[in-house]
């Protein structure tokens, strides 16, 4: 499978798990606005979130696929076995003791994250309860992980990339169907939330299974103390334990950020961490398309090559990936700055959300959009350092970016509020991307091929050219005022990309862009 091919694949699925995640948070927003109590929402789901992010799909798979690639191209399926079989005995008692310490520890971790609820009445107590309840989904999360870094290092792209539809699946349904029937129940409608989350992440690890059978690589998990021992003492197992440490570091520092900037946007007006989160989900777009994906694909193969001391393959995989994040992340950025209104009334704008938090979301769109191109190319350029089992290095970018952040944040946030966090994050992510690039620049592991100016020249061209484009859209119909015909403003929307796609697309073609040669790849 060519790396465009299994890119397209992954970004396809998660095209479908962001459209129907933009279903969900459509619906959300509808049935249950934006007040203190979607805050407290936000906030209680955040925090598995946020363990996920660190020990799941974080440092834990930073640490296992380019150990699991390497010891598959040293000892085989057989000696991949043993590891996949250790390994997933470590993380699941590790996760069972994690579980019952987050369930017990909910207070401290809403007041450490979002202390300012105690201000809104009812919004910490009910973001308490439902942590909580939705702790565990961390288990299932981390056990989808670890089957995700399995099925991607074997090239099984399809199941990993396409189970986080069956969480917006199970969301949808918790609110079209639990949420009205809590209401008639006397109960508040938020709390129905907790058994989408759940069962959500229920169903995403149920569908790992048939799918690691397939390839012989379902993990023989050991339930006794002895088989937790053994594990332990594995050769391998130790080294994805110190490849972790570091990692952990580096990706706790992104979360770090993100509990700073909720807890600064818990204490601004109600509805803040809202306004931010939609923003964000509308980011997870062109984020999850572009980055994620090439993570995704990337990753293995550079371990892969890394392992095969094929220095030319490892250099020509960063140098593609890299192309393909410019090329279609710099017309992503340029559609969020000046084209974020009209996004986020087509897409939100119904029910109980007002025209004021389309501008509010729209300004945190935005400032979101500034860092689109480090955001997206992150993803890219920390697996060239994850592959050479270097976790310390982007570990102590990821230090200074955040504390750059937070400078920014005290520029920022008294004068833009929830949108200076949004910028204070983009232009971060910039620092983060300009500073991991530089440093496989520097030890000669990225060698840019050919090109390079004049390619950048053209994606600037055609990007200004469609800048002028959606300007003259963004301005020319009533996108606010349209929410009384939504289906006229869907079908403009829909028209107006349509005619961006044509007018970016053919003006690299006038200029000479290759584009067959990404598909190449």
């Amino acid at each position: 499978m060519s790396l465009f091919k299994a890119a397209s694949t992954v970004s396809l699925l998660t095209l479908a798990s962001r459209i129907t995640g933009l279903v969900r948070d459509v619906l959300f927003a509808s049935f249950f606005g934006v007040n203190a109590l979607t805050d407290a929402f936000y906030v209680a789901f955040r925090i598995p979130n946020l363990f996920r992010r660190v020990f799941g799909e974080g440092a834990f798979s930073q640490a296992f696929v380019p150990v699991l690639a390497a010891q598959r191209a040293t000892e085989g399926d057989a000696g991949a076995k043993r590891l996949v079989d250790d390994v997933g005995t470590v993380l699941l008692w590790t996760l069972v003791a994690l579980c019952i310490a987050g369930v017990a520890g909910a207070p401290l971790m809403v007041w450490a994250l979002a202390s300012g609820l105690r201000a809104k009445p009812g919004a910490y107590d009910a973001a308490v309860l439902m942590t909580r309840y939705m702790f565990p989904y961390i288990g299932f999360m981390s056990l989808v992980a670890l089957a995700g870094g399995i099925l991607n290092t074997w090239r099984r792209f399809a199941v990993p990339a396409a189970s986080p539809v069956l969480l917006n699946l199970a969301m949808i349904v918790s609110i079209t169907t639990a949420a009205p029937w809590f209401r008639r129940l006397g109960i508040e409608p938020i709390y129905s939330q907790c058994i989408g989350v759940m069962g959500g992440g229920l169903l995403q690890l149920a569908i790992q299974v048939p799918a690691l059978r397939r390839i012989g690589m379902l993990p023989r998990i050991g339930l006794a103390l002895a088989s937790l021992r053994a594990a332990w003492q594995d050769p391998a197992t130790r080294k994805i334990l110190g490849l972790m440490l570091p990692a952990l570091l580096g990706v706790s520092v992104a979360q770090i950020s993100l509990l700073i900037n909720t807890q600064i946007a818990s204490w601004l007006p109600a509805g803040s961490v809202s306004w931010l989160n939609n923003a964000d989900r509308l980011m997870e777009f062109p984020t999850a398309l572009l980055g994620v994906a090439l993570g995704v694909v990337l990753m293995p193969q550079l371990a892969a090559a890394r392992a095969g001391r094929d220095e030319e393959r490892y250099s020509g995989m960063l140098d593609w990936g890299l192309r393909l994040v410019v090329l279609l992340a710099i017309p992503s950025s340029v559609a969020l700055l000046v084209f974020a209104q009209p996004l986020v009334a087509t897409l939100f704008h119904y029910g109980a959300f007002k025209d004021s938090d389309v501008r509010q979301v729209a300004i945190a769109l935005a400032g979101y959009g500034t860092g689109l191109l480090g955001l997206v190319a992150i993803k890219v350029l920390a697996p060239g350092y994850y592959a050479n089992h270097d976790m310390k290095t982007p570990m102590k970018i990821a230090v200074a970016a955040l504390v750059v952040t937070q400078l920014m944040n005290l520029v920022f946030v008294p004068y833009l509020h929830h949108a200076g966090l949004a910028l204070s994050i983009g232009l971060g992510a910039l620092v983060n991307a300009g500073s991991l690039l530089v440093g496989l620049l520097r030890r000669g592991s990225f060698r840019p091929r050919p090109g390079w100016g004049l390619f950048g020249l053209q994606v600037v061209a055609a990007s200004a050219l469609l800048a002028v484009y959606l300007a003259w859209a963004a301005h020319a119909f009533p996108w606010v005022a349209w929410r009384a015909d939504p289906w006229l403003r869907v079908a403009a929307m829909a028209g107006t990309l349509a005619g961006a796609v044509v007018i970016y697309f053919g003006a690299l073609l006038a200029a000479g862009v290759k584009l067959r040669h990404f598909i190449a790849r």
